[in-house]
């Protein structure tokens, strides 16, 4: 039994990743990426604990006592916030389901490992830039330069888009649709496709790119690279963004008081297209969400909003009667 648990892991592990994620479920390579993460860190832990190499340890090895320690680890060793650690268990869990699919053998072990419950994390309100702010960044690259243009060209298109990170940098030539109707071709979660217009200053400055870079008739060539004409990365677009907002704060000293990643631009145009009476089935199209309870959120977090809301539930002035007790076993209680 247990020599084939150990041929079994690495079996379940390529059909895990070869066969469910990328073919079946044809995941995208950043939730990939993601789960591959996971396991990675799972199977180092497991072989440290357990003093074998990776390639000795059996299934048996990962099971809800060690996951359970892994999770610990995570946690008070590297440092991890729950949402992370909640993250890698989901991946854990998408593995286990595998196998119990895979080997009706080891359902039991599988569904003890599935058993773990995530912890529950405190969820915080979405910070989005006001459209001062948000102008300030957009304007601070030199774009007297190549490397100004293409600053502010990939972050005018990210604001007016809403596109996630992942989806901005994997957008091709082909993807940019620059005749009426203007719009951009844009591969999200699960591999899932959406149209998002192009409004005229994006389509301005994206086309300016294009032509500057001599990439009109290179379809599958990448819009966004680095200055090794090589597709940027997240690190790349978080280290422009960055770099804008230190050049933003000398102009406007309120922005370096504020916590600013990519994916605040993405939620400051959703806030801008709810502020703006957009429907929000409609901000939930143009963000690609899987659900509109996801695009909620934005409603929670529009202070604005609610105060309106507020606003127009007047409330009639009374002046109520002090309380009275109106019984001796009430009156005696009120007087403890």
């Amino acid at each position: 039994m247990n020599q084939k648990l150990k041929s079994t892991l690495a079996c379940l592990l390529e059909s895990f990743f070869r066969q469910h994620l990328m073919t079946q479920r044809k995941a995208s390579p950043q939730t990939v990426s993601s789960y591959r993460d996971a396991m990675q860190l799972l199977i180092t832990f497991a072989s440290e604990r357990k003093a074998k190499r990776p390639n000795q340890l059996s299934l048996e090895d990962l099971d809800r006592d060690m996951v359970l320690l892994f999770l610990d680890h995570l946690e008070q060793e590297r440092h991890n916030s729950i949402r992370t650690r909640n993250t890698r268990l989901a991946a854990i869990h998408s593995f286990f389901r595998h196998v119990a699919s895979k080997e009706p053998a080891l359902m039991n072990l599988a569904g003890r490992v599935l058993g773990i419950e995530g912890k529950k994390t405190t969820t915080l309100l979405l910070g989005y830039l006001e459209k001062p702010d948000l102008d300030s960044i957009l304007a601070s690259p030199n774009e007297k330069t190549h490397q100004g243009r293409r600053d502010h060209t990939l972050l005018l298109f990210l604001a007016r888009t809403g596109a996630r990170v992942s989806e901005a940098i994997g957008v091709n030539v082909s993807d940019i649709i620059l005749h009426s109707p203007t719009h951009v071709r844009l591969c999200g979660k699960g591999a899932k496709e959406r149209a998002v217009p192009l409004v005229k200053d994006v389509v301005a400055a994206v086309n300016a790119l294009i032509q500057e870079r001599g990439i009109a008739a290179q379809p599958e060539a990448a819009v966004f690279v680095n200055s090794r004409k090589q597709r940027l990365s997240r690190f790349g677009v978080t280290h422009i963004l960055r770099r804008a907002v230190t050049a933003a704060v000398k102009a406007k000293p309120s922005l370096g008081t504020k916590t600013i990643s990519p994916h605040t631009l993405r939620h400051s145009q959703a806030m801008h297209l709810l502020q703006s009476g957009v429907d929000l089935v409609i901000i939930k199209s143009l963000l690609g969400h899987a659900s509109v309870n996801t695009t909620h959120q934005y409603v929670e977090a529009d202070l604005e909003m609610k105060r309106r809301a507020l606003e127009k539930c007047a409330t009639l002035e009374t002046n109520p009667a002090p309380y009275q007790p109106t019984d001796e076993v009430l009156a005696l209680l009120e007087s403890l």
